[in-house]
């Protein structure tokens, strides 16, 4: 997939650009890669580039893929022997399949003088693809493989996204943050939760404590 290479190559990248940027950016801004796990209805990751300005605003692009049990499926499928052979993993042909693409602006508050914590509140809008199995049909007659026959369709739509969360630079290039997300389209909601590492420069250096 084009955009997760990209974002790989943004995280050779970032590394390389940061020594570059003068001292006097790097007081005011963070520039960060987030990346985890996403669960709810759907299940799956993401990978986000984030910027932070002047420790008010945020602003971050992302990509995330997601994953659920096929609500369509009957409940008598069966994928036969290749199932056995398989182990079950097989199953994972028969995913509901969703793919975005995000773009979020926030406002930062900070919880803490030392600025190791922080609550981003965020939103704005995605573009989602849903594939998803469709037109299962019984196969008649005996069978070793699957008992169905089915096509897969593909949708694509502009999604609303509300992603507040709250994040723990502990260290000036290391932290993780915590974040519930509400994510509406015409065909498919996701309400979640995602646990991300963050990576990068994320805050100013501590010049004083609590």
């Amino acid at each position: 997939m084009k955009p997760v290479k990209l974002f790989s190559i943004l995280v050779l990248i970032l590394p390389i650009f940061a020594l570059q940027l003068n001292a006097k950016f790097l007081e005011k801004n963070a520039i960060y890669l987030t990346g985890g796990l996403n669960v709810g209805n759907f299940w799956g990751g993401n990978l986000n580039l984030n910027y932070v300005f002047e420790e008010k605003y945020s602003l971050q692009a992302g990509i995330s893929g997601l994953l659920r049990e096929s609500k369509s499926k009957p409940e008598d499928f069966s994928s036969g022997v290749v199932g056995i052979f398989t182990l079950g993993l097989s199953n994972l042909l028969y995913l509901d399949e969703m793919e975005n693409y995000h773009l979020l602006a926030g406002k930062i508050f900070m919880l803490n003088r030392n600025n190791t914590s922080r609550l981003n509140l965020a939103g704005g809008i995605g573009y989602t693809i849903l594939t998803e199995p469709t037109n299962w049909k019984r196969v008649t007659g005996y069978t070793i493989g699957e008992n169905y026959t089915y096509d897969r369709i593909t949708h694509g739509t502009i999604s609303l996204i509300i992603n507040p969360g709250i994040e723990f630079p502990f260290t000036r290039y290391l932290g993780f943050t915590l974040s519930p997300m509400l994510q509406i389209s015409k065909y498919r909601t996701y309400v979640g939760f995602g646990i991300e590492m963050m990576i990068g420069l994320l805050r100013k250096p501590i010049t004083h404590r609590i």
